[in-house]
């Protein structure tokens, strides 16, 4: 008795870890953050759930900038959207792709937390948006110009104390960050709309 079946074996599965980290944060991007903005206003961006709030604000030189302390409170104030979505944006994939992939304005041995690399703090809903998807963009093609091989190297000098770390866990950690920070814009979105309904 004879049985017939394959005369080679399968291929093995061609996705590389560089497409499994991209289409795990792209997948969040497109189908579960991104088209909850739709339609953000400025007043929600501003919105401060409670007192204290940390937001965008002029600082002393009437720039707007990220409320914080240093040391961190240990319990911080309530953040507002402004603040998660800038912090994201800017901060989380914005500088990072700027420092580590370019183009920059700051000096070329500006680390990926330093300021220079982009400094403004949006007090606009528009604005926000337009920093949160640059910011995004920016940092996916960054990964995507990479190989397996560049993800398990070290970050280098200009990831400071994390300098020994290779670029994968970089990219893990700023992708937790934005699904972390992602699911809070959303809540208080959630949290903007009920207070807004009529009680009863």
């Amino acid at each position: 008795m004879t049985t017939s079946g394959p005369t080679t074996p399968p291929t093995e599965p061609s996705t590389t870890w560089r497409d499994l980290l991209l289409d795990q944060l792209g997948f969040y991007w497109d189908f579960h953050l991104w088209p909850r903005l739709e339609g953000l206003t400025d007043a929600e961006y501003l919105w401060e759930p409670a007192s204290p709030a940390w937001s965008v604000r002029p600082g002393p030189d009437g720039e707007p900038r990220l409320e914080h302390e240093v040391p961190e409170p240990e319990i911080p104030p309530v953040t507002t959207i402004a603040w998660r979505m800038v912090h994201v944006g800017r901060d989380v994939f914005g500088r990072r792709a700027r420092a580590l992939f370019g183009p920059t304005d700051a000096p070329a041995d500006a680390d990926m937390f330093d300021a220079r690399h982009w400094p403004q703090a949006p007090v606009t809903a528009e604005g926000g948006l337009a920093m949160l998807e640059e910011g995004y963009r920016s940092w996916q093609a960054g990964i995507a110009a990479l190989d397996d091989e560049s993800l398990m190297r070290p970050i280098g000098p200009k990831g400071l104390a994390y300098a020994e770390f290779p670029m994968a866990a970089l990219v893990t950690h700023l992708s937790r960050e934005a699904m972390a920070h992602g699911g809070e814009i959303c809540l208080l979105r959630d949290l903007y709309r009920a207070q807004a309904l009529p009680s009863g």
